[in-house]
């Protein structure tokens, strides 16, 4: 790909998609649940074009399925049709004997809708949030995850009603194993799920303010795992939920979980502008465009002793010899 403008990518356990500047969409990795989005399902050890989408504008990857946004605001969704006969996320019905979708299908059940953002679950569920400020989860509602107070899942996608009567305009969404988040346009954080990762310490079947984050404006919202983080207008990074034993992956210099979004204090002198976390590290990149690795050593390309066996990243570490020079 090295003649290929690459603008984004999306990465999971089992597979990789990345997107070109042109909206062209490739991927590699497990395609046995049809994930990679090609009409044989089969894997692939190197990229390969996505032939059925164009004109992509964002795309998301997690475990068993995956999503793309096009130019028009259509919302396409392929890989694996259910878990244990609960409807894994796809958004649309499928014939009870088909297992996978293998290449992407559209859902047609947003299309009277702009969708420009997508996040998909490890536990099998999707989040969408459209131009008018909308959010729409379904699939399995682990622990709450889809917000709409029960634990019932979704086939079709669904408006989750409590962010809509908050009568504000959400711009993004980020999803984990089985809890959400999501983001105003003003600034303000709604958790819902399971917790600690939710923002509020515990399960919270529909959505909430996140009270911890209420004085700071942030502008950025991430989750993976049972882990999530926020960026703030002034550059503060924010992480809360738990890791992997001894992983160190939240920055406050303890491996116990955090139950409400606290201030990573040892980045009190750099102006963050991007940061994706997960159950093992995380990863930030500063507005100088120096990147950041905190958490399990070898997973964010120190090539060090791991946090696993007694050493690792407690603290946030500058990774030499690379700089971001455009930020998502």
């Amino acid at each position: 790909m090295q003649d290929t403008r690459i603008v984004s990518v999306a990465s999971c356990d089992s597979h990789c998609l990345a997107l070109s500047a042109e909206g062209e969409v490739y991927s590699w990795g497990d395609g046995s649940c049809g994930a990679l989005g090609h009409a044989d399902g089969s894997a692939r050890a190197g990229p390969r074009k996505v032939e059925t989408l164009a004109r992509v504008e964002s795309v998301a990857a997690d475990l068993y399925t995956s999503a793309a946004v096009d130019d028009r605001g259509r919302l396409f969704t392929w890989g694996r049709a259910a878990w244990d006969e609960e409807p894994a996320g796809l958004g649309y019905e499928l014939d009870p004997a088909t297992e996978y979708q293998l290449t992407p299908k559209r859902v047609d059940a947003l299309l009277g809708d702009r969708v420009v953002g997508v996040a998909l679950g490890y536990g099998g569920f999707t989040m969408a949030v459209t131009d008018a400020g909308a959010v729409f989860s379904f699939g399995i509602s682990w622990r709450g995850a889809l917000g709409h107070g029960l634990s019932t899942s979704e086939v079709l996608p669904r408006r989750i009603e409590a962010l809509t009567e908050t009568g504000r305009r959400f711009v993004a969404v980020a999803v984990g194993d089985n809890h959400s988040l999501a983001l105003t346009e003003e600034g303000h954080v709604y958790g819902w799920g399971g917790g600690p990762a939710n923002g509020h310490g515990q399960d919270q079947r529909t959505p909430q303010l996140v009270t911890a984050l209420a004085g700071v404006r942030v502008l950025l919202v991430y989750a993976r795992d049972v882990s999530s983080c926020a960026v703030t207008e002034k550059g503060e990074l924010y992480t809360w939920g738990v890791g992997m034993p001894n992983c160190f992956n939240l920055g406050h210099g303890i491996a116990a979980a955090q139950l409400t979004p606290k201030r990573v204090e040892a980045l009190s002198g750099v102006n963050v502008a991007a940061a994706a976390v997960c159950g093992t590290h995380t990863l930030l990149a500063g507005e100088d465009g120096v990147v950041w690795g905190f958490g399990r050593w070898a997973a964010f390309g120190l090539g060090l002793a791991d946090a696993l066996s007694g050493a690792g990243g407690v603290h946030p570490t500058p990774i030499r010899n690379l700089r971001v020079r455009t930020l998502p």
